[in-house]
């Protein structure tokens, strides 16, 4: 069974209204790892769905985390918003709402594309409506049990001084520490570094819980039912075992089902951060996969499983393990070991699965057509040539559509170089050909001239003059690529020169055999 499954009978069977939450904090450049939250909770929600649940999935921005330190992709006058809410810092272009809108609606955006079904919530907007006011008023009025707790839980020296709230100066906009023998419901009062003595009230967004709080007082509001979160709060200590003991002793919930996933890594380069930046972002990550392919990348690995994304060859790798797996799911061929894959495969669809096999194309045979051709129109000319369209439906031209569109962008920005090419109108300067090539091109045009033009009878074609050729089949392959691309490698060449004009072909060998 597959472990999304799993996890969703369990959540049917202790709640009639489930809820699964999850969230991102946007400090900084959010990368394609943060998309396995999203898409973690979207396949909990959908088998839950399926369950014939009347489920909900939410995704909360914590957009009034403060600003801990200027990053170095930051311009150096961000040094003076350290400290603030991101939600009442300025946004770094100057097209957004703020700070945190600047780095989240790109992801928002990537989300939203894979089919992720949530209602999008923002931190900040709970605190100004009041949400928090009565777990901030327990957290105050049981200060020392929070403070025991952290001390069993942790292992770390009890701290008399410790803070669950810390109010907003509003003289110089950034989170200070209260004075504890102030508090009374709804104020607390506070003595700021910058030499302002103020009043915040709890009810207000006039401060905010620390994290280890916030989030059993998140699993308090919403009735959480079961929430993914990073292996790092899952350690032995961790906010997930402070937020168990919080949830049961101060605010009397139960916390809960915890769905810990390991961190996903850029191949060649390790784990990444939102502090750091990134070469691959999650819009990178959805501009390059077809988004029902990115979502089978996370499905088709238990959480507990590290994740290797590979940005380059990987990428045409995932698509077509995608596509075999698709195919096991309609023929119902597939073997035992086989079988979590292919749930992973129905699972990425969001019960959305099609009705019938769909048109496949592979990206790695698109990855050719579109750098054969400009336009979409066009694309589909040259691949008609190679490949039976005839049947596809309009959901299937969609899916191809898609599929151009991102093998497109990954060519432009990720692709490595072996795979990019262009092809040339006229024979590439710098080609030069003997005698024994320009014979083995005039024996090739002379069997091209009236063959069929598919991929099979190309490469019979090529092969079989390659060999009787002096110059071999492997400089016979040089000599055909330098003339088309000016490299001497290439895609597949029977398919690769199937799908381009027969007379262009012919043409080209004809000017380069007899010049």
């Amino acid at each position: 069974m597959h472990w999304a499954d799993v996890i969703a009978k369990d959540i049917a069977e202790k709640a009639e209204h489930p809820l699964i939450a999850t969230g991102i904090s946007p400090t900084g450049i959010i990368h394609v790892g943060s998309l396995r939250e999203a898409i973690t909770g979207e396949s909990i929600r959908s088998a839950v769905e399926g369950l014939g649940k009347d489920v909900r999935l939410i995704y909360l921005i914590d957009s009034f985390d403060p600003l801990r330190k200027r990053y170095d992709f930051l311009p150096s006058e961000f040094e003076k918003y350290v400290g603030m809410p991101i939600s009442r810092i300025p946004c770094p272009c100057g097209k957004h709402r703020n700070y945190a809108h600047h780095f989240v609606q790109p992801f928002l955006d990537a989300v939203d594309s894979l089919g992720v079904h949530c209602e999008i919530i923002w931190t900040s907007d709970l605190y100004k409506e009041g949400k928090f006011a009565e777990a901030i008023d327990m957290t105050f009025k049981k200060r020392k049990e929070i403070i025991d707790i952290l001390h069993e839980v942790s292992g770390k020296e009890a701290d008399p001084n410790y803070a669950p709230y810390n109010p907003l100066c509003e003289k110089c906009g950034r989170y200070t520490k209260p004075i504890f023998d102030s508090y009374s419901f709804p104020y607390v009062e506070y003595d700021c570094p910058c030499g302002h003595h103020g009043k915040a009230d709890i009810r207000k967004d006039d401060g905010k819980l620390t994290w280890r709080l916030e989030w059993p007082a998140k699993w308090k509001i919403f009735g959480t039912s079961a929430e993914p979160f990073g292996k790092d709060h899952a350690a032995a200590g961790g906010s997930y075992d402070t937020g168990k003991r919080f949830a049961k002793e101060i605010f009397g919930i139960e916390p809960p089902f915890p769905i810990p996933y390991e961190f996903v890594q850029l191949k060649g380069v390790g784990q990444m951060h939102k502090s750091l930046g990134c070469s691959v972002t999650g819009l990178d990550a959805i501009r390059m996969t077809p988004p029902e392919v990115l979502n089978y990348l996370f499905l088709r690995v238990q959480p507990s499983r590290a994740i290797d994304y590979d940005s380059g060859l990987g990428n045409l790798d995932m698509a077509d393990e995608y596509d075999r797996m698709e195919k096991a799911f309609f023929t119902k061929e597939y073997t035992e070991v086989e079988e979590n894959s292919v749930r992973a495969y129905e699972i990425a669809q969001h019960n959305h699965v099609p009705k019938q096999m769909p048109v496949q194309v592979s990206c790695r045979h698109l990855c050719n057509v579109v750098q054969i051709a400009d336009t979409f129109e066009d694309q589909m000319n040259v691949l008609s040539r190679t490949v039976d369209i005839s049947k596809a439906t309009e959901e299937d031209m969609k899916r191809i559509k898609k599929r151009c569109e991102c093998i497109q962008y990954w060519l432009k920005a990720f692709a490595p170089d072996q795979v990019k090419f262009s092809i040339s109108q006229i024979i590439p300067a710098g080609v030069e050909l003997k005698m024994n090539d320009k014979a083995f091109l005039q024996s090739l045009v002379a069997r091209m001239n009236d063959c069929n033009w598919d991929p099979e009878t190309i490469s019979n074609i090529i092969s079989e003059c390659g060999k009787a050729s002096p110059i071999g089949l492997k400089n016979a392959y040089k000599v055909i690529y330098n003339l088309i691309i000016g490299k001497s490698a290439g895609p597949r060449l029977g398919t690769f020169l199937a799908s381009m004009d027969k007379q262009f072909v012919i043409n080209r060998f004809n000017q380069a055999a007899y010049n």
